[in-house]
């Protein structure tokens, strides 16, 4: 078969090397990516690929039917939103990464909350320009009550890095969670939630009934020093409502990671022009030991479609 990376993975090429080793053996061909490259020369990488590597970067249609012998997308990412739905149509099998991400991403939702309400970026930039912490002091994330939307396996891990600071665990899901349960969660409506959470901390898939679901109207429910992360997927909060519940000072601020477009942004983007926002370029996935878990990842679901056993696979 032939097995074709069109997006790196972001581990040195000697860890590739090792992890495709198996594919060399056994007589396949494999073609590695290291740079990222444009559409025009994945759709020409793709031609006669049985399978493709792909991570975050959109999956065109054209793409797709570029490579009529595609059997596997191996998707070196959680979401699989940005895949086209024309390959179930086509029957094309596609596996996530599902677990890869849920440490570093769970760290940065706590990082963010502490970051925000201790106000340390403005106390930084103060204390850089020789001023003292006049205006900036902030508040205390231990007794809180922490809001976990999405309480899946890294809404779970935000619960077990939160255990040291005694707060309060309100949780809102589709689908409860015994684990969940006996963490400290207690389960609520969403917008019971919001009305009574000092952080907000969101962890949801994107999907045709999560896009928009944080609107204005739960936004208005919020507390007025209340603050709200998103490491999770930028579509599921309406942004023009979150900047202006901001604005109005209906909220205290956000930590932000994910945005309708994928980084770079433009400077002017509302959310990096707001400073009581705090954003981050979509890295909250990123860490050394979590790009080497994914690549891991991705390899494991190729041999274990060779082997006849699929794993991780997903639903369009």
């Amino acid at each position: 078969m032939k097995i074709v990376m069109i997006e790196p993975l972001s581990v040195p090429k000697s860890y590739i090397s090792f992890l495709s080793k198996r594919l060399i053996d056994e007589g396949h061909e494999f073609i590695s990516c290291f740079n990222e490259i444009t559409m025009t020369e994945k759709i020409s990488r793709v031609k006669n690929a049985d399978i493709i590597i792909v991570t975050n970067g959109k999956v065109s249609e054209e793409l797709i039917e570029a490579a009529p012998n595609l059997k596997l997308i191996s998707v070196g990412f959680t979401g699989v939103d940005h895949i086209p739905s024309i390959c179930k149509e086509k029957n094309i099998l596609i596996c996530n990464s599902q677990g890869y991400a849920t440490i570093p991403t769970a760290e940065l939702a706590v990082t963010l909350m502490l970051m925000r309400t201790r106000n340390v970026i403005e106390t930084m930039d103060k204390c850089k320009q020789g001023e003292t912490k006049n205006g900036l002091v902030g508040t205390e994330l231990s007794n809180k009550t922490v809001g976990i939307v999405g309480t899946g396996m890294i809404g779970k891990k935000v619960v077990k890095l939160l255990k040291g600071f005694e707060v309060k665990l309100l949780g809102y899901d589709i689908l409860e969670d015994d684990e969940a349960k006996e963490m400290g969660i207690k389960y609520v409506p969403l917008k019971e939630l919001f009305s009574n959470s000092d952080f907000i901390s969101l962890h949801l898939p994107l999907t045709d009934s999560t896009k928009g679901i944080v609107n204005k109207e739960l936004l208005d429910t919020m507390k007025e020093n209340a603050i709200i992360i998103n490491c999770a997927r930028g579509p599921i909060v309406d942004s023009d409502a979150l900047v202006e519940a901001i604005n109005k000072g209906k909220i205290r601020g956000a930590g932000v990671d994910v945005y309708e477009i994928e980084p770079p942004l433009p400077v002017s983007h509302k959310l990096l022009a707001n400073e009581k926002i705090y954003a981050t370029p979509h890295i909250a996935f990123a860490s050394k030991e979590s790009m080497e878990r994914r690549a891991e990842i991705v390899f494991n679901n190729i041999y274990s479609f060779l082997d006849g056993s699929p794993i991780n696979v997903k639903s369009l």
